[in-house]
């Protein structure tokens, strides 16, 4: 009886199919496989009166074809986790309009999950999800990344500076030609290069070179629903990617050369000192309404990036008393036998460390320490790592490779979480806690993401890698996938695998003259 119920479906749909036609066929059907999971992708519609998406699979290109999908998609994307590896299936997707008109199908595509080889293939399968992030999500018009996906969000500039990144990894990697990422790269920098600059409240990209926290995901203007601000830490991560753009393209053809002019604009434009009115310590922003924000950055966190690109400027540079004044705010503690300076979540241990490699410089802090700032970020992951396996707070999961407290969403909202020592721990996991420490101690990250997916992908996993958090006392389970997670997961992977975002960044003039002018020496260390 169940063959004969789907055979019936099967034949209704191959006899309607000839009588569709009244919205396009989806095109650009692809997919990545893994274990026991086929990922769909395909184009999205622009159509006005698109309703959503229908997923079909069948044994074989011939049928008899399956509807996976009993509900609309509004997303041009499926993991179908019923594939059975070494099984091939063969899926096509159709588009419904709001009167229910369906479409003729699309190309149909074969596809069998299958087993990972080894770790490589587990973090290639990882890294290239979260690539497609930045690669599928953009506003291929101006290149901006959305905060988030599926919700609807404006453009985060940090998530977009993660995205230029990603694509030299992309090119690197294969994933796309070089003349996709250059052309790419080029929409994005002109968007913020020709992008009107001004102190007014509205219809500005910036102002004095600084750019605004979120910006409208179509007019790349200031997103003023969130009434947001110049961030200064964000334009600093924007900036790594174009630093980042701009040495990966170095060819000497015209297209190239124009994109490194176009990042050289972007980069000389920042005034650096006005963001620090005063004083030789960057404010956290400035507001159109009420000038800058009273916070300052002074102490150990994700901003050494900013601090390191505000002395390496070409002109104007803040002066070397700033880096006295950044470590003059830290503390050096020993959690679980780990002693380093602290700074619970662990998003500001990763985030400057994925463009710079810090493994075999120190300033004058770290060389009083005997330690790196790389040797200080592996402690912080070691000292976590210990902190959720003892689970002073009894969370239910928290164990040796279920573990990751960072800035992520969770049961209650989002919140800046982290231990050692606990703060606002209410038992939310973020898989980019571990994604972005696999640079420092892979022993732990991989064995824990590995986890995550065998454990929990039909929850945890999306067409873009993992999601942001889930926490299992509460049986949560975020509903998004975010930029500034998925960044770290394209760049600390490659960084693992092969350095190559390192090497590339480090050569840059600005990030050496910044690291110079804060102390920077080489010293000797046993990591590879």
């Amino acid at each position: 009886m169940k063959r004969l119920f789907t055979a019936l479906r099967s034949l209704t749909v191959i006899v309607c199919w000839p009588l569709l036609g009244a919205i396009p066929a989806p095109e650009g059907l692809t997919c990545r496989v893994g274990d026991q999971c086929v990922v769909l992708h395909w184009d999205r519609l622009r159509e006005p009166d698109l309703a959503g998406y229908k997923v079909y699979r069948a044994g074989s290109s011939t049928g008899p074809w399956t509807l996976l999908t009993p509900t609309l998609l509004t997303f041009p994307a499926l993991c179908d986790f019923e594939a059975v590896n070494g099984c091939t299936n063969a899926y096509r997707i159709t588009a419904v309009t709001r009167a229910a008109q369906e479409s003729a199908p699309s190309k149909t595509l074969e596809a069998a999950a299958r087993p990972f080889a080894d770790d490589d293939a587990f973090l290639e399968f990882v890294q290239r999800a979260s690539f497609d992030y930045f690669w599928r999500e953009a506003n291929p018009t101006n290149g901006l990344i959305p905060d988030r996906s599926p919700s609807t969000s404006p453009c985060s500039i940090a998530a977009v500076g993660f995205g230029l990144s990603a694509l030299c990894v992309g090119v690197d990697r294969g994933w796309i030609t070089r003349a996709e990422g250059a052309a790419r790269v080029q929409t994005t920098l002109a968007t913020f290069g020709s992008g009107p600059q001004g102190p007014e409240t509205s219809g500005t990209i910036g102002h004095k070179g600084w750019f605004y926290h979120f910006l409208d995901m179509t007019a790349a203007r200031r997103y003023v629903k969130f009434n947001t601000e110049l961030s200064s830490i964000d334009t600093a991560l924007l900036l790594a990617g174009v630093l980042h753009a701009r040495q990966f393209f170095d060819q000497t053809n015209p297209g190239e050369a124009s994109l490194r002019a176009a990042a050289d604009a972007i980069l000389g434009r920042v005034d650096w000192r006005w963001m620090a009115p005063d004083t030789d310590v960057l404010s956290m922003g400035w507001h159109p309404d009420s000038g800058f924000l009273p916070a300052r950055w002074v102490g150990y966190n994700e901003a050494m990036l900013l601090c390191l690109l505000a002395l390496g400027a070409a002109s104007d540079p803040l002066p070397p008393s700033a880096w006295e004044r950044w470590t003059g705010g830290y503390t050096w503690t020993t959690h679980y036998g780990h002693a380093f300076v602290p700074f619970p979540p662990l998003f500001g241990h990763q985030y400057s460390h994925c463009w710079v490699d810090f493994r075999r410089v120190a300033d004058p802090f770290m060389t009083r320490h005997r330690s790196t700032y790389f040797e200080n970020s592996r402690r912080a992951t070691l000292a976590q790592h210990a902190y959720c396996t003892a689970n002073p707070l009894r969370h239910p999961g928290y164990s040796g490779d279920l573990w990751g407290l960072t800035a992520c969403d969770g049961p209650a909202g989002y919140a800046a979480r982290g231990a050692p020592p606990a703060l606002h721990d209410d038992g939310t996991i973020a898989p980019t806690a571990a994604g972005g420490s696999i640079v420092f101690a892979p022993e732990l990250a991989i064995p824990t993401l590995r986890r995550f997916y065998r454990e929990f992908r039909r929850s945890l996993w999306t067409p873009y890698g993992f999601r942001d958090a889930f926490n299992l006392g509460a049986a949560w389970w975020g509903p998004d996938t975010l930029g500034i997670d998925q960044g770290p997961f394209v760049l600390m992977i490659e960084n693992h695998r092969t350095g190559r975002v390192w090497q590339r960044f480090m050569r840059s003039p600005e990030i050496q003259r910044g690291l110079a002018r804060a102390g920077f020496v080489a010293v000797q260390t046993s990591v590879p």
